[in-house]
């Protein structure tokens, strides 16, 4: 039997779904379970497996996910070696793009069959002083996709219709998911560096997932790019990407004189997406005088050391980066639309993830992993 669903789900935000299928203005058919990855423990077995399909709540949109990006973050939510707590069992992944096939009650902004983006923040309160003055990421009741809320390795996933992202009718869905979250997260620590056109920055962890898309923003925003990472593949991958100087810290004896030679005193600014505690650290010795070094990678018990002498002698600043809030997503999508980025994308199967966490493990990424989740 099946059950007419319209745009207005109260009754079923309630409810588990209890049919084959749902219909949805008698032309869209929902299956009551799908294909997804899941864990039920940290560091357990990554499953592959038939799960059932969640019902959005009243502010939720249920999307149909096409294609999901892997992200690093997705390896710490597994493993659980962050100090938040992840939900068990749990879906993982929160860079999904695919068709609102769902909605609840009190979604406005939404249309079934519209295309949404799921970000890495899911939710907040929208009414602390955080939330109000734009830094809804930093939410005290902020909700992850893929951490606290069940994410989009899977073929449905529901998302808050506040914090989902819009994205233009005919994208390129399997390009586009890196945007919502790897593209927002470096163009907002670029944004934090606050470096103006002509200037330098360097980015440790270059040729990676996150490091290939912030050489791209920064030579978008007119800065000169520095990379340093490991390999002549990464180098090569670097250069296509419109870097001008890399690094490879498997060759260089002394990094600091290497980059600081090479900028001419040492870059403006740094971006640190490199889990390497010893290159953040590092960082803050070859920064430029009033240079801002910006943390984004975040590795397990990580600590940035800067010697405090030269901290107050060379007036740098050390901030921290999290997310972007809804602007920063609409401006980062516009660069994506406009071509000016692209992140270097390997699409896989929904299957295949298990075997692509075990290349996260190894270091052996080389830009991003895409899940199609069809297969």
């Amino acid at each position: 039997m099946l059950r007419t669903i319209t745009n207005r789900l109260a009754t079923q935000s309630r409810a588990p779904i209890s049919r084959s299928f749902l219909r949805l203005n008698s032309s869209l058919a929902i299956p009551e379970t799908q294909k997804g990855v899941i864990f039920y423990e940290n560091g357990g077995k990554l499953e592959y497996k038939d799960l059932p399909v969640p019902t959005p709540k009243a502010n939720e949109i249920l999307i149909n996910v096409k294609y999901s990006g892997v992200c690093h973050t997705d390896l710490h939510a597994w493993k659980g070696d962050w100090p938040l707590p992840v939900k068990l069992p749990l879906v993982g992944g929160h860079e999904g793009a695919g068709v609102v096939v769902a909605k609840g009650s009190s979604v406005k902004n939404f249309e079934i069959g519209d295309i949404a983006g799921i970000k890495w923040l899911n939710g907040s309160c929208m009414s602390c002083e955080l939330c109000e003055q734009g830094y809804e990421s930093n939410c005290i009741q902020a909700d992850l996709s893929g951490y606290t809320h069940d994410g989009s390795f899977q073929q449905y996933a529901t998302a808050d219709a506040v914090q989902a992202a819009k994205i233009p009718k005919g994208t390129d869905l399997a390009n586009i998911v890196p945007i919502l979250c790897a593209d927002v997260t470096v163009y907002k620590a670029l944004k934090t560096a606050d470096l103006k056109p002509g200037q330098w920055v360097a980015i440790s962890g270059a040729a990676g997932g996150l490091g290939s898309l912030a050489t791209q923003y920064a030579k978008a925003m007119g800065l000169r790019v520095l990379g340093t990472d490991g390999g002549e593949e990464k180098e090569q991958l670097f250069k296509s990407l419109g870097g001008e100087v890399f690094i490879d810290f498997k060759k260089e004896k002394n990094i600091v004189e290497a980059i600081q030679n090479a900028t001419n005193c040492g870059p403006h600014g740094v971006i640190n997406v490199s889990v390497a505690e010893a290159a953040i650290s590092q960082s803050t010795e070859y920064v430029r005088p009033t240079g801002t070094v910006v943390l984004v990678g975040l590795p397990a018990g990580a600590v940035c050391k800067s010697e405090v002498f030269s901290h107050v002698v060379k007036s740098i600043s050390i901030k921290g980066s999290y997310v972007g809030n809804r602007a920063d997503t609409i401006e980062a999508i516009d660069f994506f639309t406009r071509g000016l980025v692209k992140s270097p994308i390997k699409i896989v199967g929904l299957s295949e993830l298990p075997e692509v966490y075990e290349l996260m493990e190894q270091g052996k990424i080389l830009g991003r992993y895409v899940v199609d989740t069809s297969k």
